[in-house]
């Protein structure tokens, strides 16, 4: 217990302290909120893949698809290696980054606004992000309460106040600096965690080695699962796999803190290599993760329903009952590394863009470097303020689990972002009011999903399956919609894509 609380100071002294060294870095706006549009490769790739993978991942994801899939479950995490890392950094990595700092603009609706030349499109997304970002925000808390109960026995809430507080210092001091750098040190932790976690898992009596591991579970069978199905190539439910991996891969091309990272930084070489170190950063991650996720029904006996006995939420943590209080302590760290780095990287996009893009010029006509500052500073304790308090009402009162929180959050805002976003970088025919036709076509269907389930054909009534639904769906819409609108003005999208050619 000693080494677990001091490996969980050290690790919390850590972050204080890059927050404060950072500080000097978040001065003005651009500093705060980019860096100053100077950060380097690592830190960018490092803060990318930190973002993107979080608890979510690796306590609900992993577990509830490992249950689910097998072994074919690690598809998964290959796709967002490929699909959902080294893709979008090729695609829209140097286009977002020129844009950008030709439009100057610091947040994706602001984005928005400028290469449509549109106040409402600006001010709906920021709308989107502000209503969307929060579920998935609180389900980042989620991951450490059996974790944490199962370390150190203490109440969840005292987890998520400790994780709230710590986050709000280091962001509130160092604003995107900050963050970058706890991003690199948490995804430091998270590389070494998962190589750990990978053999000690599969070294516990349950396992047997990996072999033994392979052969018992192609030995299970029950509802749904034909026996050997869970180590077959695409496992025993093929089509819900690749809409899995379609949302969590595809997704992250349109949601705004991912986006975000391209807008910080420096130059193309660092792109070329940023591009390499996220790939791989992502392979070993969320490889790692869905691959051991994969044995899950080795340690956790199924319950009514053929769903396992605690949950989905419990696969892990039972996993890692028996791995030793020292690796125990480490994926503590780790665990925390991941939904502190995707925490600080959501409230940070969520505070700029309330301030920057709904706040400033509409509610509050003048306001200086100064108040957007202390206004972006207050917005962030707020936000991670109302994350925690759903997240509490959401354990004690057990309205859903981890990845339906995640599934509707990424669904709207990937939904409603992603086709405009992408082809905003690349066609000068896309028109304002097919953006405005998908921003409020994802987000309506998403938010039917969630209270008009039964009205939804079989196949989309899962979160998961909707969001890759709209994903999609809108690189329909948005160019069917271009055809028969207004076009948009030729000298806009000439400034627009001038730097491109530069």
């Amino acid at each position: 217990m000693l080494l677990k609380i001091a490996l969980v100071v050290v690790f919390f002294a850590t972050m204080v302290a890059v927050g404060i060294i950072c500080r000097r870095r978040a001065t003005d706006v651009n500093g705060f909120v980019l860096g100053g549009r100077n950060i380097g490769p690592w830190l960018t790739a490092f803060a990318y893949g930190t973002s993107y993978f979080s608890a979510v991942i690796f306590i609900g994801y992993s577990g509830q698809f490992g249950w689910k899939f097998g072994l074919a479950s690690t598809w998964i995490g290959i796709g967002n290696a490929i699909i959902g890392s080294l893709l979008p950094w090729i695609i829209l990595g140097r286009r977002t980054r020129l844009m950008t700092q030709h439009f100057d603009s610091n947040t994706m609706p602001d984005f928005f606004g400028k290469r449509f030349n549109s106040n409402g499109l600006k001010i709906l997304a920021a709308i989107i992000v502000f209503i969307f970002l929060i579920p998935y925000t609180a389900s980042l808390y989620n991951g450490l309460s059996r974790l944490f109960s199962m370390a150190f026995n203490i109440d969840y809430t005292i987890c998520i106040i400790a994780m709230a507080i710590l986050t709000c210092i280091y962001v509130v001091a160092g604003g995107y600096m900050a963050t970058a750098v706890n991003d690199f040190i948490q995804g430091l932790i998270m590389l070494v965690g998962i190589v750990a976690v990978v053999f000690a898992v599969l070294n516990q009596p349950q396992a047997g080695g990996f072999m033994n591991a392979v052969e018992s579970l192609s030995q299970i069978s029950a509802d749904n699962i034909p026996q050997g199905s869970l180590t077959t190539l695409l496992g025993p439910d093929a089509f819900n796999l690749i809409c899995v991996i379609i949302l969590t891969s595809l997704g992250t091309w349109g949601l705004p803190q991912m986006a975000h990272k391209f807008y910080a930084i420096k130059d193309d070489k660092a792109i070329i290599k940023g591009t390499v170190i996220s790939t791989l950063f992502a392979l070993i991650v969320a490889g790692g993760c869905y691959f051991i996720g994969g044995f899950g029904r080795l340690f956790v006996a199924a319950g009514e329903g053929g769903n396992p006995i605690g949950g989905f939420d419990n696969v892990v943590p039972s996993m890692l009952s028996g791995i030793g209080d020292l690796l125990l302590a480490v994926v503590v760290i780790l665990v925390l590394s991941a939904s502190m780095s995707t925490l600080s990287s959501l409230v940070l996009t969520s505070s700029s863009t309330l301030t920057l893009d709904l706040i400033k010029g509409n509610m509050v006509k003048n306001m200086n470097e100064k108040k957007q500052l202390s206004i972006m500073r207050i917005l962030v304790l707020v936000f991670v303020a109302v994350s925690a308090i759903i997240a509490v009402i959401q354990a004690k009162g057990g309205i859903t689990f981890i990845a339906q929180l995640m599934g509707i959050s990424w669904g709207a805002l990937a939904g409603s972002f992603l086709a405009p976003y992408m082809l905003g970088l690349y066609s000068r025919k896309i028109t304002k009011a097919s953006v405005y036709v998908n921003f409020i076509f994802a987000s309506a269907v998403m938010i039917l999903n969630i209270l008009a389930k039964s009205i939804f054909p079989a196949w989309l009534q899962s979160p998961i399956n909707c969001g890759a639904f709209v994903m999609i769906a809108g690189f329909v819409i948005v160019p069917i919609v271009s055809l028969f609108t207004k076009k948009p003005d030729a000298d806009l999208v000439n400034d627009a894509f001038s730097c491109v050619s530069k």
